[in-house]
């Protein structure tokens, strides 16, 4: 029997007085992407259903695993037992949290042929990726398109924030190329700790929501740096002269979007993980077919989302609709581009 009535949801939140009912009513008619749904996009979805976000996007490639679970509180310990997709698993646990909030899961790999079509209808983009060539595409598409999104990367102990408009200055300013990789540390190199994580999905939560609840004037127009086991916190002003400078916000370059064959990402080692990814171009897979092929071979798992194959030493290929494939248990790409082949074909 419940002691408390369901319209009363969102009513702490609309006592502050910066949002109100009127903002409270913005919220909830807004439309958001969460671009990653891993320690910072899976805190930020969280705290934006809670808040009552209309309808929500999820977008991710990846699986869950056990060592997601130290920072990314929105899966459970089942979800890492069955290596579910991230945006499907966080979809079934935010409908839980909220019913009232439309959310639509997306498994896809961004890339510049399909960015456009994964981002479209939107107000804002939480940006949760984990890797600087997908902030750097979604920055060329925010300023075509003059969406705005709110930047977030965690490190070790360190992270930072910032909103971007969709015009200038812009995230190129800051990070004018893809830097080398020996020129940056990742969670598999640093690691990284969960109180950090969620910090900076915090932070990017509530400029969200000053932006969603009409209170854009409240945004912070700095970057927000933050060392949190220094207790260190600084802000940094983008100089105006490296947005004069910048090639894509005052260039009007936009090479990350304008990329030469859209789509035609290379395989890749996964961050924190002992896996491969093979990019699956534009074919189109008919999972039930696989499945029912691979039915003889190796035990497997099938989902309305990928289709998995147990194989031996502890390894095992997920292949996606698109004809992207995790194969896990290997760091080798060579040796990842035959298993590839042998089970589904070049």
């Amino acid at each position: 029997m419940a002691i408390s009535d369901p319209n009363d949801r969102y009513v702490r939140q609309a006592q502050f007085a910066p949002i109100g009912e009127s903002g409270q009513a913005k919220i909830q008619s807004a439309r958001v992407a969460i671009l990653g749904c891993g320690a910072l996009g899976s805190v930020a979805s969280e705290l934006l259903v809670r808040a009552g976000v209309g309808y929500l996007r999820l977008i991710d490639r990846d699986l869950i695993e056990w060592s997601n679970l130290q920072r990314q509180s929105l899966y459970v310990e089942s979800d890492a037992k069955q290596a579910l997709a991230k945006a499907e698993a966080a979809a079934s646990h935010l409908r839980q949290i909220n019913s009232s909030v439309v959310i639509e899961e997306v498994v896809a790999d961004i890339h510049p042929g399909n960015i456009a079509e994964h981002l479209r209808d939107v107000d804002l983009v939480i940006d949760a990726a984990d890797n600087f060539t997908l902030r750097l595409l979604l920055n060329d598409w925010s300023l075509s398109t003059n969406t705005p999104w709110v930047h977030g990367g965690c490190v070790g102990a360190n992270g930072q924030v910032r909103y971007f408009t969709g015009v200038s200055p812009c995230f190129r300013c800051l990070v004018p190329e893809v830097p080398d990789p020996s020129d940056v540390a990742t969670c598999d190199t640093a690691g990284v700790i969960g109180p950090a994580t969620h910090l900076i999905a915090s932070l990017q939560s509530s400029e969200a929501l000053k932006f969603l609840s009409g209170n854009s004037s409240a945004i912070n127009p700095r970057v927000l740096s933050i060392d949190l086991w220094r207790n260190q916190i600084r802000e940094i002003g983008i100089d105006e002269h490296l947005s004069n400078q910048c090639p894509a916000c005052s260039g009007g370059q936009r090479e990350f979007l304008d990329a030469a064959e859209a789509g035609a990402s290379q395989a890749e080692t996964l961050c924190g993980r002992n896996a491969v990814q093979i990019p699956g171009g534009s074919r189109r897979i008919d999972l039930g077919k696989i499945a029912e092929r691979w039915q003889s071979v190796a035990p497997v798992q099938a989902t309305r989302f990928f289709t998995r194959l147990q194989l031996p030493d502890d390894q095992t290929l997920t292949l996606f609709r698109d004809g992207r494939a995790v194969i896990s248990g290997v760091r080798d790409i060579p040796h990842a581009r035959s298993i590839y082949d042998r089970y589904i074909g070049s």
